[in-house]
C-alpha cells in the first residue's frame, strides 16, 4: 500500500512539474470517453443504456479529435480553445443527429477559463456558453426540447463554471494565507534584527560608559604614581589605590553588563541593581580622588523610573569622565539633577579650557601648562594633554587617550531613546555644558533613531 501510494505520489508531482505531458493525456482520455460515448445510445429512458447500439459518424469522430486536440493548449491558450471547442460542439448539434458528445472538450475547456480568470469573465463566458450550447441541442436536435440529454448540456457547463470558479477561489485563499505567512516571517526576521542590533548598541553603551570612566581614572592616578613615586612614595601609594578600587569597580560593573548576557535562570547571573543616582556621591567621589573638583546640586531626592535613573547617572559619569580627560588643569564641575514637572533636567558644566581634541581651533596640549615640560606631568597642567612621559613637555595622566570616541553619541541615545533630548557644546566664556532632558514617564515604544537629539556637541 505505501509502495502503491509513493508510486501516485511521484506521478503526481511529475505531472505537476510538466504541465504540457498531463494536458496531453487529459486530452487522450477525454477523446477516449467521447468516443466510447459515441457508442452508447441513451434510449428513451425507460431502460439502461444500450452499448454498441450505434456507431459514430466519421465527421464526428473527426470533431471528437480537433477538440481532444485542442485541450492540449487550454492553460496557454484557454479562452480560443474554449471558443474552438464550444464552435465545434454547435457544429456538431446543427450537422449530426444524434449528436456525438463532443461538448465533453468544451465543458472541460469552460473549467479551465473559470479557473484562471475572475468571477465576472466566469459569470459572462459561462452564461453564453451555456446559453449557446443548449439553445443549439433544443433546436436543431431531434429530441425534444425538454430531454433530458438537453438539460444535460446546461447542466455539466454550469457545473464546469462553478468547480474552476470554485478552484480558482480556494487558490486565490492558499496563494494570500502564503503570502501573510511569508510576510509574518519577514517581520518576525526583520524585528529579531532590529532587536539584536538595538540590544547590541546598548551593550555596547554600557561597555564604553564602564569602561571609559574608569580606565581614564585609572590613567590619571597611574600617571600620578609614576612621577611621584621617587619623592613622595605615600602619595604613590595613594594613588595607586585609588587605582586599585577602580579597577575593582570596573571590574564589578562589567561583571553586571556582561552577566546580562547570561541565559535566563541562570543562578550565576548577577542581580545586583544597575546604578542610579542613589550611588552619584560614591562617583562624584572618584573624580574628587582624581583630582577633580565637584559640586553637586540635587533640588529633588524623590526616586526617578529605573530606566530615567540609570540614564541620569550615565550622563552624569560620562560628562565628568570628559571633563577629566579634556577640560585641562584647574578645571571645576558642577553637577545639577532638577525635577521640572514631568520631566528631569540634568545639567553638567566646567570652567575648563580643554584640549585640542575637545575644543577644535585651540592649542593642542604638551608645553603650555603650568609644568611647561618640567611640571608633574608635563602637557596641559597636573594632569594634562597629550602622551607622554613626565618632564617631557606631554602630558601622562590624562593624555594618550582618543578624543574621537562615542561618548557624546552614546549619551544622546540613552536620552533619545527615553524620548528626552541631549544638548552639549561649548560655553560662552569658556568651559563646556552638557544638558539632558528626561521624561520622568519613559516611553515604552520604539526607540527614535540614535542622534536625532537637538544639540551641537562635539562627537569624543
Amino acid at each position: 500500500m505505501t509502495t502503491l501510494s509513493s508510486g501516485f505520489a511521484r506521478a503526481r508531482r511529475w505531472l505537476r512539474d510538466h504541465p504540457l505531458a498531463f494536458d496531453a493525456t487529459l486530452a487522450f482520455c477525454t477523446l477516449v470517453a467521447m468516443i466510447c460515448s459515441s457508442f452508447t445510445d441513451p434510449g428513451d429512458g425507460h431502460g439502461p443504456p444500450a452499448f454498441g447500439a450505434r456507431t459514430p459518424e466519421l465527421f464526428s469522430v473527426l470533431l471528437m479529435t480537433l477538440t481532444a486536440a485542442a485541450l492540449v493548449l487550454r492553460r496557454r491558450r484557454p479562452m480560443q480553445v474554449l471558443a474552438v471547442t464550444a464552435a465545434l460542439a454547435a457544429v456538431e448539434y446543427v450537422l449530426m443527429d444524434p449528436p456525438a458528445p463532443v461538448v465533453m472538450s468544451t465543458v472541460i475547456a469552460l473549467y479551465t477559463v473559470a479557473s484562471r480568470t475572475d468571477r465576472p469573465t466566469t459569470w459572462r463566458v459561462g452564461l453564453l456558453t451555456m446559453g449557446g450550447l443548449t439553445a443549439a441541442a433544443m433546436v436543431f436536435g431531434s429530441t425534444p426540447w425538454y430531454s433530458q440529454e438537453n438539460f444535460g448540456v446546461f447542466a455539466w457547463t454550469g457545473l464546469a463554471s462553478a468547480a474552476g470558479d470554485a478552484v480558482r477561489s480556494r487558490r486565490a485563499f492558499v496563494d494570500a494565507i502564503r503570502e501573510r505567512a511569508e510576510r509574518a516571517e519577514r517581520t518576525r526576521e526583520e524585528e529579531a534584527r532590529r532587536r539584536v542590533a538595538e540590544e547590541r548598541l546598548r551593550i555596547a553603551r554600557d561597555l564604553h560608559d564602564v569602561v571609559a570612566h574608569h580606565i581614564a581614572l585609572v590613567n590619571v592616578q597611574a600617571g600620578v604614581a609614576a612621577h611621584v613615586m621617587d619623592k613622595r612614595p605615600d602619595q604613590a601609594k595613594e594613588a595607586l589605590a585609588h587605582v586599585r578600587d577602580a579597577s575593582r569597580s570596573a571590574l564589578n560593573e562589567l561583571r553586571v553588563t556582561v552577566g546580562l548576557l547570561r541565559q535566563q535562570g541562570d543562578p550565576e547571573a548577577p542581580t545586583e541593581p544597575a546604578p542610579g543616582l542613589a550611588v552619584l556621591g560614591e562617583l562624584v567621589t572618584t573624580f574628587r580622588n582624581a583630582g577633580l573638583p565637584v559640586e553637586v546640586a540635587c533640588a529633588d531626592r524623590d526616586r526617578l523610573p529605573a530606566a530615567v535613573d540609570l540614564a541620569a547617572y550615565r550622563v552624569i559619569q560620562e560628562a565628568l569622565t570628559n571633563v577629566r580627560k579634556h577640560a585641562g588643569a584647574g578645571a571645576r564641575a558642577e553637577v545639577s539633577v532638577v525635577r521640572v514637572g514631568a520631566t528631569a533636567e540634568v545639567t553638567v558644566l566646567d570652567n575648563g579650557r580643554g584640549s585640542a581634541g575637545r575644543r577644535p581651533g585651540t592649542e593642542p596640549a604638551g608645553g603650555t601648562g603650568p609644568a611647561g615640560g618640567t611640571g608633574p606631568a608635563g602637557g596641559t597642567g597636573a594632569y594634562g594633554g597629550g602622551p607622554g612621559g613626565p618632564g617631557d613637555g606631554d602630558g601622562q595622566a590624562g593624555g594618550g587617550l582618543d578624543s574621537g570616541g562615542h561618548g557624546l553619541v552614546g549619551m544622546r541615545e540613552r536620552v533619545t531613546a527615553l524620548g528626552g533630548a541631549l544638548t552639549a557644546g561649548p560655553r560662552y566664556g569658556g568651559g563646556f555644558r552638557v544638558h539632558a532632558i528626561l521624561p520622568v514617564e519613559a516611553r515604552t515604544g520604539e526607540p527614535d533613531r540614535p542622534g536625532t537629539a537637538g544639540g551641537t556637541g562635539l562627537r569624543r
